[in-house]
């Protein structure tokens, strides 16, 4: 292979530089990353060698300029990697890892490189810089002494070699659990089996299994999160227990896919990279550069919630125990039986029926009537499918983006069904980042989950699944709207804490009345939702706001739990399961029948993705966005102003600005908790 017949190692000619994914295949992804890691290391030793004084132009913008063609390969390699990852690429990720991380390491910790930095960080005030490039020396200056710039050389050695084993550990970890996720899909030999669900969820399990060579059977694949929405409408109580504890037995089975060790071995070296940088522990190292500022902080909110959303959670099973009382053949409530009876009690309560909503919610009709509409109201952007554009995978689809003055934005993908090689979950990312300097617009994706029905059946969403599209595609305009001149801040680079902040927000249209009225109709004969079921999901808002906010916090107390080990702590032979209830058990949380959201051998979010010390980052970006909604009712809603105003200040500024200066910009003040504490029902 040679740089001329590898198609990554050449600027795309494709509309808004998306890569031709037709002729890329997965050989050619490791030699284009080797010759982009050459080119930004000579890029980079080209600034390090200038005998000029540093000055903002040959050290800060040529910095910026340096990597474009690495970027351009790993966008285009981590989007498949996470949504289409056959062997060939998973190999391809597991030698890439190591690789990726000493790259990093090369540039955020060369010490002639840092000086530079330092060096225009020790003048600021004298120089002559815009807001947007003064904040680019502050963030830089921070990131590389956070990295670990200003350690001894044996200490950067050593540093190194953490990095590049934990990169290891981490795709291993992705890897194990895709693996045991995909091998304990629960396989259902009889319909009866699963009666409750919908012909279409049925005609979907009955698919799923034909895909796998089962005839006459039915598949269940698993969901990334604890629970799975089938157990809300599943009325044989084995079959309920099949899946709940195929779920919560993923990476912990004794297999070759067993992610207990990776994962305690990951807590060890974040652990001893956090005393090797000057903290105490990876939480203390990984809050001091978010908008938290300490693990105390995050502590303080997480057991301010926990308490409150625990006694809602015992008045929720104390009301499910009762319906089952009253049952011919009582027994006792257990985590699997949580989501049916929550579902009997909310029709009996509030005469509702969340899972005869399906039909209301055709996938087609709540991306364009809901989703879309939603955006072009706010925003004015309009969407043109663009099936001649090639994307990575044949269900992924791709839509054009207009301003409301014509001019072109950028380029939205959508991947909305499961596969066995699309990681679990749902997720936004970039192809391409947008960046007045390099002149690129950008390219973002949106992933999801949800199970393909058979050909000529159509896709029904749940309410929860219509949720994850509105707040994907949150990210997504975050990464759109983002105007800035510097990659760095591009899109959704913004403190982790702050990231979920404008997808929350985004879920408001959900009910929205003119939104839902114009999404919400019935795929046989067009009606809307009535009037009084729209009443009933909104006076039942803050029902089973218990289980649900125990179950979230419990997930981000664990993740807490981990990382405050210290060095000595974290170097212990811990048993995963017994460490987890003792962390259950200091927070009030550690009810059998509210099960965490996610337990440590399968919590992607923090051993193999970019949460870890972090999932607190969804209910503290939710202060700001219960907040936000308050403002858009007090201010007319959705409307032209509002989300201009809202785009302009917030989802424009990307990471060029400080988040929480921005987000008084736009609100006139600081986030208040109330709005939050309402919303789940925790004022009491």
């Amino acid at each position: 292979m040679t740089d001329e017949t590898n198609p990554l190692l050449t600027p795309s000619t494709l509309p808004y530089d998306l890569p031709d994914y037709r002729v890329i295949r997965a050989e050619h992804y490791l030699p284009a990353f080797e010759a982009a890691f050459a080119a930004q290391r000579a890029e980079v030793d080209a600034i390090t060698a200038n005998p000029d004084a540093p000055s903002f132009d040959n050290t800060m913008t040529a910095l910026e300029l340096s990597g474009d063609l690495l970027g351009r390969v790993a966008h285009a390699f981590y989007t498949v990697s996470s949504a289409d990852a056959t062997p060939d690429i998973q190999a391809a990720e597991e030698t890439l890892a190591p690789l990726m991380s000493a790259h990093q390491d090369a540039i955020q910790l060369d010490s002639a490189l840092f000086a530079r930095v330092r060096a225009l960080f020790e003048q600021l005030d004298e120089l002559d810089l815009t807001p947007e490039q003064r904040y680019l020396v502050q963030r830089r200056h921070t990131q590389m002494s956070h990295a670990g710039a200003g350690l001894s050389n044996d200490a950067k050695q050593r540093l190194t070699a953490l990095n590049q084993r934990l990169s290891t550990l981490t795709t291993a970890f992705e890897k194990n659990l895709l693996a045991d996720t995909n091998e304990l899909a629960v396989v259902f030999d009889d319909a009866a089996e699963l009666d409750g669900l919908t012909a279409g969820e049925l005609s979907a399990t009955a698919q799923a299994a034909a895909d796998r060579g089962l005839d006459s059977s039915y598949v269940v694949a698993l969901t990334l999160f604890t629970g799975h929405p089938y157990l809300s409408s599943l009325t044989d109580r084995e079959s309920r227990r099949r899946l709940l504890e195929a779920s919560r037995s993923r990476g912990s089975r004794g297999n070759q896919h067993d992610n207990r060790g990776v994962l305690r071995e990951i807590v060890r070296l974040r652990a001893e990279r956090a005393e090797l940088l000057g903290y105490d522990n990876h939480a203390a190292y990984i809050t001091s550069d978010e908008t938290a500022g300490s693990p105390d902080a995050v502590r303080e909110l997480l057991f301010r919630l926990a308490a409150p959303a625990a006694r809602n959670a015992e008045r929720e099973r104390a009301a499910l125990q009762e319906i089952i009382d009253a049952g011919p053949e009582p027994f006792p409530l257990e985590a699997h039986d949580w989501a049916f009876y929550t579902e009997q009690v909310r029709q009996e309560r509030y005469d509702l029926d969340r899972g005869a909503l399906r039909p209301w919610f055709e996938a087609e009709r709540v991306l364009r009537d809901g989703v879309f509409f939603a955006a072009t109201a706010l925003y004015g952007i309009t969407f043109t499918e663009r099936p001649d554009l090639p994307s990575y995978h044949p269900e992924a689809r791709i839509f054009e983006i207009h301003n409301a003055d014509g001019s072109a934005l950028g380029l939205y993908v959508l991947d909305l069904y499961t596969r066995d090689t699309k990681r679990g979950g749902a997720w936004m990312n970039s192809i391409v980042a947008q960046s007045r300097l390099r002149g690129t617009a950008p390219v973002v994706v949106n992933n999801l989950n949800v199970a393909r029905p058979a050909p000529g059946q159509p896709t029904l969403l749940t309410l929860d699944e219509v949720n994850t599209l509105f707040h994907e595609f949150g990210h997504a305009l975050h990464g759109l709207f983002a105007t800035v001149t510097y990659p760095s801040f591009a899109g959704t680079n913004v403190y982790r804490d702050f990231v979920e902040f404008p997808s929350q927000v985004n879920e408001m249209w959900i009910y929205w009345p003119e939104v839902l009225s114009n999404y919400a109709r019935h795929i046989e004969t067009g009606e809307p939702l009535p009037a009084e079921v729209v009443e009933k999901l909104a006076t039942s808002e803050t029902f089973n706001q218990g289980f649900a906010t125990s179950e979230y916090l419990a997930a981000s107390w664990i993740d807490q739990a981990w990382h405050r080990l210290g060095a000595a702590e974290a170097a212990a032979d811990i048993d995963v399961a017994e460490f987890e209830a003792q962390a259950l058990a200091e927070i009030g949380l550690d009810s059998p029948v509210v099960p965490p959201r996610y337990s440590s051998t399968y919590f992607a979010h923090i051993f193999s993705g970019g949460y870890s010390a972090g999932y607190y980052s969804y209910i503290w970006s939710e202060v700001l966005d219960a907040d936000t909604v308050e403002w858009f009712h007090e201010n007319g809603g959705l409307t032209r102003a509002n989300g201009d105003r809202f785009r302009r200040r917030l989802l424009g500024m990307g990471g060029s600005k400080d988040p929480l200066e921005a987000y008084r910009d736009f609100r006139g003040r600081n986030a208040e908790i109330a709005p939050l504490l309402e919303r789940r029902g925790l004022t009491g």
